[in-house]
This record gives C-alpha cells, structure tokens and sequence, in this order.
C-alpha cells in the first residue's frame, strides 16, 4: 500500500510539474509573438498621426518626402540582404510592411502637392533632372524609380550572392541608412538653435520603437550590423529629445 502511495504522489507531482511546463511554454510563446508583432507593425505607427495630418490640412509642408526615399532603399536593401544571408523573418516583414507604408505616404503626399500646384510644369522620373530628383508630379514617376532600383539592386545581388564581403556590406548600408533617419533633423535643430515645428511626440516614438527593436535584435541574434546602427539610431533619436530640452531651457531663459 505504502508503494502505491509513492507511485501516486510521484505521479502527481509528475502532473504537476508536467503543466507548469506547458504554461511556461505558453506564455513564452505568446511573448514571442507579440514581440514578432509589434516588431513587424511598430515601425509605422509613428507614420499614421503624420498620415492623417496631412490628409485633414491638405498640406505637406511638415513632412519630408526624402525620409520615405531613405526608408524605402533601406527597406529594398535589407530584403536583398534576406536572401544572401537569412535572418529573422519578422524583420523581413517589417520591410515589406514599410515599403507597403512609405508608398502610400508618397502617394498622399504627391497628390496633394499636384492639387496645390495647379500650374506647376510636370517633373517626371525619365526628364532625368536632377534639380528635381524625388520631386515629381506623379505618383508612378516614384514607383518607376523604386522599381529600377530594386531591379538593379537584384542583378548585382545575383552576381555576388557568393562574396561574403558584398553580403555584409549590403546588410550594413541598409541598416546605417535607417540609422540616420534622424540626422538630418538633429543638424536641422542644431543649425537654427531650436526645435520649433518638430513633432516631439514623432521623436519620441521614435525612439520607444527604436529601443524595443535595438533590443528585439539582441535577443533574436540578428546580424551583427543591425545591433550596431540600432544603437546609432537610438543614440540619435536621445540626441534629438535633448536639444528638445535644452533649446526649450534657453528660450524659457530668454523669455
């Protein structure tokens, strides 16, 4: 009887332990996944306020087309990067979904700009102008330029997939060009001495999303170069969200 006992309380405990395991993984699981989706979704959401700014004013002043231009190469370029050196597959969604968004921003934004310059002469993409690169009237005009690109991106990436040394310096360029998404607004800043006009709540997002991803590559073993410019870009965006303060001191000072 005694034996039966311990069989049973050892099987309990077998149970037991045998459900807390399957909780634990669980919840790992559900954790992970919502890391994955936030980090595949995160990137744009700094971009929909902006979006439906520009939608309701009708004006595209406050919004500079050039950094759809540098999340798109950068976006086009990691996903070449995909193929010649594999890394997790929701940052390779998180590129499409950032395309996906920066060509609906540039569509936006050129439409609106038409309708404001009823006049204007028509800029295309094949004048081949460059006074007026990334400056057209027509949406197709961006897309012609984007698919040219990714074109010519994937004809030298079939011709070196094979160099390591071109891979990682694909990977690189397309990570450090996101990287500095936010230097020319710190130079903007720093030449006027102020911040006046910027979006802080645009800045801070910023850099949430971007300390969430810097850590997302650390954790998922990323490529290297990821690690890297994540933390340039969080360096950057904290750079930014200073001359926020100390601009703002200065002008309360002379106030």
């Amino acid at each position: 009887m005694a034996s039966n006992k311990v069989a049973e309380f050892a099987h309990a405990v077998k149970e037991r332990f045998s459900h807390e395991d399957w909780s634990a993984i669980n919840l790992m699981t559900l954790v992970s996944w919502t890391a994955s989706g936030a980090m595949i979704f995160g990137g744009v959401v700094p971009y929909i306020p902006q979006y439906y700014d520009i939608y309701i004013s009708k004006d595209t002043e406050g919004f500079s087309t050039y950094v759809c231009l540098a999340l798109l190469v950068a976006n086009i370029l990691r996903i070449l990067f995909w193929f010649g050196h594999p890394f997790e597959l929701p940052l390779l969604a998180q590129s499409v979904i950032m395309i996906f968004a920066m060509l609906v921003m540039l569509e936006l934004c050129t439409r609106i700009k038409r309708e404001n310059e009823l006049t204007a002469k028509r800029r295309k993409f094949t004048d081949f102008d460059m006074n007026h690169f990334w400056n057209w009237t027509h949406f197709n005009d961006y897309l012609k330029s984007i698919i040219l690109f990714s074109l010519f991106g994937c004809i030298i990436t079939f011709c070196f997939a094979n160099y390591p040394v071109y891979l990682e310096t694909l990977g690189f360029v397309s990570v450090f060009t996101e990287a500095m998404l936010g230097a020319p607004q710190f130079y903007r800043n720093f030449k006027n001495k102020s911040t006046t006009g910027m979006s802080v709540k645009m800045v801070g997002m910023w850099f949430c999303g971007d300390t969430f991803k810097t850590g997302y590559f650390v954790i998922k073993n990323a490529p290297v170069q990821f690690g890297i410019c994540g933390l340039l870009q969080v360096t950057i965006d904290m750079s930014i969200l200073y001359q926020v303060f100390h601009y703002g001191r200065k002008r309360t000072t002379k106030d």
